[in-house]
């Protein structure tokens, strides 16, 4: 389960004044009503209590007594002793670089790191390890889309089509672009449903359009399953919790179509269910490690081996090189061309120890238990007085994702934030 809460202006929690005290007194009584369910005895284990052992940073309590309860996966994941003993492992037994010595230490971890490339590239079914780029995240992996693809491509009067549900690490860089290239961005709204228009994307695609931005899964969205997404803006009256999954390979072939490029942000789908590259046909999709059991400061960018080989390079210096003169050099293929200087070498490693073990789970395992997870949320949520869900009711046709959108009335999301994780403290 994931928590998103609004980064909001800060201000005196339960103020005498506040009209919300009263209003978080009912909600917190409520709240202790309906997170104590009656539930039927089974035999049957959750996987979470399965798994649960497996991170160490929750064998812990806070504020004295309260068992540490983690919601905030969709700002980080925590990691399994599996990722942790391969990171210690690395720098205890082979911490060396890659791609530039002939010894021992440093054939172990070049061998070890492009192994972790293999395992991103089986995980979401690339066709090569070469079409793996990794970088410091997804953001950056956004950037160099942006700055080798986009500078080289886009031009005056040209139009790059985004949601206006996209994470801002999705538009920046393709403002900044626009701004170079004289490109257009075209923004697709919601409709009358709060879910994106995807009618209006199909209208707004034309042989102007070089390339569709568009996340796999948002947080600030509140349904999953077929095919769009309920759409919850970061409101002061409410505290939001969210995810929508969208039709991408139905976006990628009207894209297509008109000679379109889609890039995927895909940072909230690869770690809860089962991505295909090549089934989704994107040209481009990036995803970051933290949020899926692996270490922070490493992501990767997935892009087609013919677009990467157009691609310049990035960043300059270190492995990206074929030849350096004094007055001109050449460069590696990629990955390496886009991987400049000393890379996240025990990073990618983690990574890939955080692969080997959503992968022993499962992931179509994962997702299931989500969906899950996900019916007792918003069955329980229904339950409490005085909130308003975003999105369809749960039902045979209509799966809602790992997360719910709602507002609570009359209460600020930070006042609500700041119960639930101090409940004990407050009390």
């Amino acid at each position: 389960m994931e928590a998103v809460v609004p980064k909001l202006a800060s201000f005196n929690l339960l103020n005498p004044k506040s009209k919300s005290k009263s209003a978080i007194r009912r909600f917190s009584s409520a709240l202790c009503v309906s997170s104590s369910p009656s539930v039927t005895s089974t035999d049957s284990v959750s996987l979470g209590h399965i798994t649960r052992p497996d991170f160490p940073i929750l064998h812990q309590e806070v504020y004295g007594s309260k068992k540490l309860v983690y919601l905030d996966n969709a700002a980080t994941s925590q990691k399994p002793i599996a990722v942790l003993k391969a990171l210690q492992n690395y720098y205890e037994a082979y911490n060396s670089n890659v791609h530039r010595g002939i010894h021992f230490l440093s054939a172990k971890a070049t061998d070890e790191y492009e192994l972790a490339r293999k395992k991103v590239a089986a995980f979401i079914n690339a066709s090569d390890s070469g079409e793996i780029v990794f970088t410091k995240n997804a953001t950056e992996a956004i950037n160099l889309v942006a700055y080798s693809w986009g500078l080289s491509n886009l031009k005056s009067g040209d139009e790059v089509i985004l949601t206006v549900a996209e994470h801002h690490s999705a538009i920046v860089p393709w403002q900044l672009v626009a701004q170079k290239t004289g490109a257009n961005l075209k923004f697709l709204n919601l409709n009358d449903d709060e879910s994106p228009d995807l009618d209006k994307l199909k209208e707004m695609l034309s042989r102007k359009t070089k390339l569709v931005v568009i996340h796999h899964i948002s947080n600030m969205l509140g349904r999953s399953g077929e095919p769009y997404g309920s759409y919850l803006s970061q409101s002061k009256s409410g505290f939001v919790l969210g995810a929508s999954i969208l039709p991408i390979e139905e976006i990628v072939h009207w894209s297509h179509d008109v000679g379109a490029k889609v890039l995927v942000d895909a940072c909230q789908s690869v770690p809860h269910m089962v991505v295909d590259v090549q089934g989704l046909d994107a040209d481009f999709l990036v995803a970051s490690s933290h949020k899926m059991c692996g270490p922070t400061g490493i992501g990767f960018l997935f892009g087609k081996s013919d677009l990467l080989s157009a691609m310049p390079p990035f960043l300059g210096g270190g492995e990206m090189i074929s030849d350096v003169f004094l007055d001109h050099s050449t460069f590696a293929d990629p990955p390496s061309r886009f991987e400049a200087g000393t890379p996240a070498i025990g990073e990618a490693i983690g990574l890939g120890a955080a692969i080997d073990y959503l992968s022993t789970i499962g992931m179509q395992k994962i997702h299931a238990y989500e969906m899950e997870l996900a019916k007792y949320l918003y069955e329980n949520l229904l339950s409490i007085p005085n909130i308003r869900i975003y999105g369809p009711k749960p039902s045979e046709h209509v799966q809602r994702a790992a997360l719910c959108s709602f507002n609570v009335e009359n209460i600020h999301p930070t006042d609500i934030a700041t119960l639930l994780d101090q409940q004990e403290k407050l009390a």
